[in-house]
C-alpha cells in the first residue's frame, strides 16, 4: 500500500542538515520500497519554499521521480465537505491540508506526516495516519 507525504516531512528530509528523524528515516524506507505517494499541491508547497535557482532546480529534478496522484473533482467537493466537517467541530485547517485528507481518503493511502493538526483533524474526519516509530 502506498502511504500520501505530507509537506512537513519532505520539508525535513530536503534540509541540508537533514536531522535524524523517524519520519525522514520511514520516508527513506518508503521511496525504497516505491511506496511514497505524492500529490501536485504538495510539490507545489515544496518547490514555493526555495529562493535559490539553482537549489529550485536540483529539488524540481528530485521530485520528478515521483508521479502525481490524481486529483479528481470529487476530492476538491470532499475537501470542501472536510473542511467544514473540521470548521463544525472548531477546527481550522488549509484548503491544502484537507485535500490532502480527501485523495488519501479516495486512495486509502495513511498519511504520513510530522503536522499535528492531521492529528486534530481525525477526531472530526475519518483520516488514517501513517505510523512510525519515533
Amino acid at each position: 500500500m502506498k502511504v500520501l507525504v505530507d509537506t512537513s516531512v519532505c520539508s525535513l528530509a530536503c534540509r541540508r542538515s537533514a536531522p535524524q528523524h523517524a519520519a525522514v528515516d520511514e520516508l527513506r524506507r518508503l521511496i525504497s520500497h516505491g511506496r511514497a505517494a505524492l500529490i501536485g499541491p504538495i510539490r507545489q508547497e515544496l518547490l514555493s519554499g526555495i529562493r535559490e535557482r539553482v537549489a529550485f532546480e536540483r529539488l524540481q529534478e528530485a521530485l520528478r521521480a515521483f508521479q502525481d496522484e490524481s486529483i479528481s473533482t470529487t476530492d476538491y467537493e470532499r475537501a470542501a465537505a472536510l473542511f467544514n466537517l473540521c470548521r463544525a467541530a472548531g477546527l481550522q485547517g488549509s484548503n491544502t491540508d484537507f485535500l490532502i485528507c480527501a485523495v488519501a481518503e479516495r486512495h486509502r493511502f495513511p498519511i504520513l506526516t510530522t503536522d499535528a493538526d492531521f492529528a486534530r483533524y481525525s477526531r472530526a474526519i475519518p483520516v488514517a495516519l501513517h505510523q512510525f516509530s519515533s
